[in-house]
């Protein structure tokens, strides 16, 4: 019995060895299947795939949408409970699904969700910081921050960008930026004042590109910013109207409006504003024997000022769907905007025991008006197959600025400053995709300007008792850019690996003409534009991107003009007519890292310009009350080296709480001399190597409070920074705003607090041979607005997807199918 026991044992062991080792291999299959929004039937990028295993729970697998909101997932045969899920929407769950072979699950389509927790309502809306592959995207629409404010308050909030105080934006502390909107460079003769023209409301969202393709205009070294504008795509007639009043005086009204149809969309943006926005500054100098440093005399210099607008901007533009294929869209844009800046500077003189010696007082009050005129057309075509696409661009537009001062002080002097600019621009670009994961791109662009400015300075002469033209400050000075573009790049992914390969060619015919002295200056030059971009996909929720661009910086406006700014007869800015364009290679090392509730995304990167602007002070010879009066001004350096490394978190720790921050380190050092003969016919040589290093971080948070209100707090710190001939010192900045629905949510009210402690300032120290200063300015004083939205047929949470091109997004070959 025993014995036959055994035997059996044995057999049965046999068999079950014999069996595993016939058994064959685990069937691999394909599931496969495309994600959208149901509200606008637009795809969902990032939207997460889970499968997991019904026999073992903790087997589970999964994959992420591509840009596309597709989904191709290999795993093993079997049963599976498959979950579909994305942020703030409802998740879809399919329990025991049986996948035997490869599956395409169709389109599953998300919708918004609703949920109650603890009496706080949490309503389902974008997120305020997007971070993709090429670029980061920042939505406007649900940021009480910027409410009631401009484009330089919303540029002000947005992850790597900063705004100082007088309007000048930067990407990771680089000035060099190219500013876009709606893809295409601003009109304005000057940005800086159109930003702070245009209302926040009607922004969608911004898009900061850190190392564009070939595809993009090679302007702007440090990087492009595309600020586009709302156009509404909501079925029907609907639309969004915000009233706003402030103190410091701040009264708004903005609608943006659309009617679509099956055929066509119309759509508007109409917004008034009237605001004054209070500065003032102040500077310390002490005036100083060059030969033996021993202070001379003391002069304070205080300044107030009123920067008040009254502005008009509406765009009233038409959708044609001419058939399924194409579309056509035409956009007519008017701005048109009053000022005036009463700017008064008192100037307090000292001896060296600091005895009052004086006081002097200086007014210049401006009067300034502009128009704007633009016209622009968009044609798009999609062929059959799908990526294949011929989109042509248009636009053309006219844009004048006048600004007239009376300078009352010992001598008083008027200025008359008009300023007209046309410009024209067409583009065309050519998508093939080739085979299932490649694509070719080629395109043209043509960007014809022309800007005249017509400077009058105008001085009492006592003796004949009337105003005498100042040939000194009066000029007549013309600037031409016409330049032609053409580009290709190819790009394709490999399993994990993509890649991406561009060319741009540019032909530039530049003229920098003083007519007034006969100085006429043309500059031509061509450049070639090299792109690379690689990425590697270390899992579905990380990876690793690298990529090279060359970029370029013409010298436009303020800093070409050798006119004058007379606010302040001591310390004079001219531009300089001989400056040369300044070329930067940039290269940058990505990595970006998603959990349930963060994601990560860090970059190192290294610029070097060649021939970068620099501004330098230096005496002009003229004494003014016993005080030298300084001119300041850019020249081409040699060479600037810029390194530094950033990162970006978004973290939402619970669902009625989200932070995001930004931090950025950089390393910029320069490498020149600049020489000139001084007044006393002396070579002088100013050594202007100089390595700073510095660091700004801005934190952001969004918490939903019980009775349905949202509270939002920022705050900013841009670190001290050496220069050549000084330094600026640290500041911190910080904003609030609360946010309540009603009106069964038809309605928002908000208020926020822009510089909640009034310490938003540009603090600086200057060292020269013959003056060393401690100076302050302040552009606006801190900001209160209230602000009221409605909106009609149209839910809060309706996402508006713009389906027109917008100008590049090489994302699909960025670690993505």
């Amino acid at each position: 019995m025993k014995k036959s026991i055994n035997l059996l044992l044995i057999l049965f062991l046999t068999l079950s060895i014999d069996a595993l080792a016939q058994r064959p291999e685990p069937k691999k299959i394909k599931v496969s299947g495309k994600v959208i929004d149901k509200s606008t039937s637009q795809p969902l990028e990032y939207a997460t795939i889970v499968l997991q295993s019904v026999r073992n729970p903790e087997m589970v697998t999964g994959g992420i949408t591509d840009s596309k909101g597709e989904f191709s997932i290999e795993t093993f045969a079997g049963n599976y409970n498959v979950r579909f899920e994305f942020i703030s929407f409802k998740t879809i769950e399919y329990k025991g699904r049986a996948l035997q072979a490869d599956t395409n699950f169709g389109t599953i389509t998300l919708e918004d969700e609703s949920t109650q927790l603890d009496g706080v309502e949490l309503r389902a809306e974008r997120s305020t910081v997007e971070i993709k592959l090429d670029k980061r995207v920042y939505n406007v629409g649900q940021d009480m921050m910027v409410k009631g404010g401009t484009v330089s308050d919303v540029l002000d909030n947005v992850p790597s960008v900063s705004v100082d105080v007088e309007g000048n934006v930067s990407l990771r502390g680089n000035e060099n930026v190219r500013i876009l909107i709606d893809g295409r460079p601003s009109n304005a003769i000057n940005v800086t004042d159109a930003l702070r023209l245009i209302p926040a409301d009607a922004i969608d969202k911004v898009e900061v590109i850190t190392n564009p393709s070939a595809r993009y205009d090679a302007e702007g070294g440090g990087g492009i910013i595309n600020i586009i504008l709302k156009k509404g795509k909501n079925q029907g007639f609907n639309g969004v109207i915000t009233g706003t009043v402030g103190d410091p005086r701040n009264y708004g009204l903005t609608g943006n409006i659309n009617y679509k149809s099956e055929q066509f969309n119309l759509f508007s943006t109409l917004g008034w504003s009237d605001r004054n926005s209070p500065g003032n500054s102040k500077t310390d100098s002490k005036i100083l024997n060059p030969e033996t440093g021993e202070i001379i005399r003391y002069q304070n210099e205080r300044r107030e000022n009123n920067r008040i607008r009254d502005a008009f901007n509406g765009s009233f533009g038409a959708e044609w769907i001419l058939d399924k294929s194409s579309s056509w869209t035409n956009t007519f844009s008017y701005r048109n905007d009053n000022g005036s800046n009463p700017d008064e500077v008192l100037f307090f003189n000292f001896d060296a025991d600091r005895n009052p010696t004086g006081t002097r007082r200086r007014f210049n009050n401006q009067i300034s008006n502009g128009e704007n005129i633009e016209f622009s057309s968009n044609y798009v075509k999609n062929f059959q197959k799908d990526g294949h696409k011929l989109t042509v661009d248009f636009s053309a537009s006219t844009n004048k600025d006048n600004e007239d001062a009376l300078i009352e002080d010992d001598i008083d002097q008027t200025t008359f400053n008009a300023q007209r600019q046309t410009r024209n621009l067409i583009q065309t670009d050519y998508v093939l995709p080739l085979g299932k994961n490649s694509r070719f791109e080629a395109g043209y662009r043509g960007d014809f300007t022309n800007i005249l400015t017509d400077f009058q300075v105008e001085t009492f002469n006592e003796t004949t008792n009337q105003f005498e033209i100042d040939p000194l400050f009066s000029n007549l000075f013309e600037y031409k850019e016409y330049v032609n573009a053409l580009y290709t790049q190819f790009g394709s992914k490999i399993n994990k690996f993509s890649y991406l390969f561009g060319l741009r060619w540019e032909d530039s015919n530049i003229g920098v003409n003083v007519i007034s002295d006969d100085n006429f200056n043309t500059k031509k030059y061509n450049n070639f534009f090299p792109s690379a971009f690689f990425a590697y996909e270390i899992s579905d929720k990380s990876n690793v991107t690298l990529s090279y661009s060359r970029r370029i910086q013409r010298p436009r406006g303020r800093f070409l003009n050798p006119t004058a700014n007379l606010s302040s007869n001591i310390n004079i800015f001219r531009g300089n007519p001989d400056l040369d364009p300044a070329l930067t290679h940039a290269i940058d090392l990505g990595y970006l890292k998603r959990w349930d509730k963060l994601t990560f995304n860090t970059s190192a990167y290294v610029n070097k310009t060649e021939d970068v602007f620099q501004f330098i002070r230096r005496e002009s010879g003229v004494i003014i009350d016993g005080v030298p009066q300084i001119l300041s001004g850019p020249i081409n350096l040699a060479t600037e080296y810029r390194m530094g490394f950033e990162f970006t978190l978004n973290y939402s720790p619970y669902k009625w709480w989200r932070l995001n921050g930004n931090f950025n380190f950089f390393r910029n050092e320069t490498q020149g001399e600049y020489n000139y003969t001084n007044f006393l016919g002396n070579d002088v040589v100013i050594d202007l190597d100089n390595v700073a290093t510095s660091w700004f971080a801005r934190i952001n948070s969004k918490i939903t409070l019980p009775y349905k209100i949202d509270w939002q707090t920022n705050a900013t710190y841009n670190a001290p920074q050496n220069n050549a001939q000084g330094r600026s010192l640290g500041v911190l900045s910080a904003n609030l705003a609360f946010s309540k629905d009603i009106l069964k949510d038809k309605g928002t009210i908000a208020l926020n607090v822009s510089d909640v402690f009034n310490s938003r300032k540009r603090i600086s120290e200057v060292n020269l041979p013959q003056v060393q200063s401690y100076s302050e300015m302040q552009w606006r004083v801190r900001q209160i607005n209230l602000t009221f939205t409605y909106r009609f047929n149209k839910q809060k949470n309706e996402r508006e997807k713009n389906q027109r091109r917008e100008n590049g997004d090489d994302g699909e070959f960025m670690g993505r199918p």
